[in-house]
């Protein structure tokens, strides 16, 4: 797909993340894989982001991330996949190529490794990978990586091919500046850990679309939200905020990591097998997965 192309279709509707399946001693389970993103795609997400942060791009070689790309777009159909990408400039140019040759749609900046960077720094990071590049790449502002309004519409000018700006600050001034200064230059997405908890929000500050890590197990609960967010329905997002994501953010905030590995738990609660979480991360506790699974049963219909 074309850079517009693309973006037009990340617009039109709610994101998710697969989570990678591994095996029991951590190496790729691409089959497994395979499945659950074959599963996700009939529920009508208009992209799918392949080795992003809730698939632990962080614990996934440059070569793994090019691995669980062919294998998203092998059972993806016509669902477009967006490939992580990340780290420090080097890497990300290695990891971008190998996303583009095994087929990725675009690419999903994450934030460059460690270092904080000055906004000169952060340009020419995302400049380079940008110029690496013929697919579409959507920055992430989040953690260390975080450019000011000014530097996206530097970069928008620079890169024909930056597409989108993706949130994982939760700084709605930030936000704000930067959708008045760009407009629909870009599609702006929503990044915050359960973003579901900051939807209402960001939309109204133009974060039209986000991806939803409950979309791994819950996609028809996680559907429904978008659509009534989308549509002003504050009766039906409070239902399930009670019912559901109140509960679970509870439940997400126990331990560091768990914005991940709780998402990995759900995916098993509902039969399939995504294995374990990669360290340093650390999979829920079974009384912590008995939890989440009465979350589930409670809102399945």
């Amino acid at each position: 797909m074309s850079p517009d192309e693309i973006k037009s279709r990340i617009a039109s509707g709610l994101l998710s993340f697969p989570v990678t399946h591994f095996h029991e001693d951590l190496s790729l389970n691409l089959e497994s894989y395979r499945g659950h993103v074959e599963w996700l795609a009939g529920f009508g997400a208009a992209a799918l982001f392949a080795a992003g942060g809730t698939g632990e791009f962080f614990s996934l070689s440059p070569e793994e991330v090019g691995d669980v790309t062919r294998a998203a777009k092998e059972a993806s159909g016509n669902v477009p996949i967006i490939a992580g990408c990340g780290y420090g400039t080097a890497l990300a140019r290695e990891t971008a190529r190998r996303a583009e040759a095994a087929g990725a749609d675009a690419l999903l900046l994450l934030p460059h490794y460690l270092m904080e960077a000055p906004q000169e720094g952060i340009y020419r990071h995302v400049k380079t990978v940008c110029d690496s590049t013929g697919l579409g790449v959507i920055i992430y502002n989040r953690a260390n990586s975080i450019a000011n309004a000014e530097t996206v519409a530097r970069l928008a000018e620079a890169c024909p091919n930056l597409i989108g700006f993706k949130d994982g600050t939760g700084k709605v001034d930030l936000v704000r500046h930067v959708t008045a200064k760009l407009g629909n230059r870009l599609c702006y997405i929503g990044g915050m850990p359960t973003h579901e908890l900051f939807a209402e929000g960001f939309n109204g500050v133009g974060v039209t679309t986000y991806s939803s890590a409950v979309f791994n197990f819950v996609p028809k609960l996680a559907q429904r939200f978008y659509k009534a967010m989308r549509a002003g329905d504050r009766a039906t997002m409070e239902e399930i905020l009670h019912a559901f994501f109140f509960p679970f953010a509870a439940l997400r905030d126990r331990e560091q990591g768990y914005p991940v590995s709780i998402i990995k738990a759900g995916v098993e609660l509902i039969g399939r097998t995504p294995g374990p979480v990669r360290p340093p991360l650390t999979d829920l506790k079974p009384k912590e997965k008995e939890l989440l699974w009465t979350m589930i049963e409670r809102t399945a219909a």
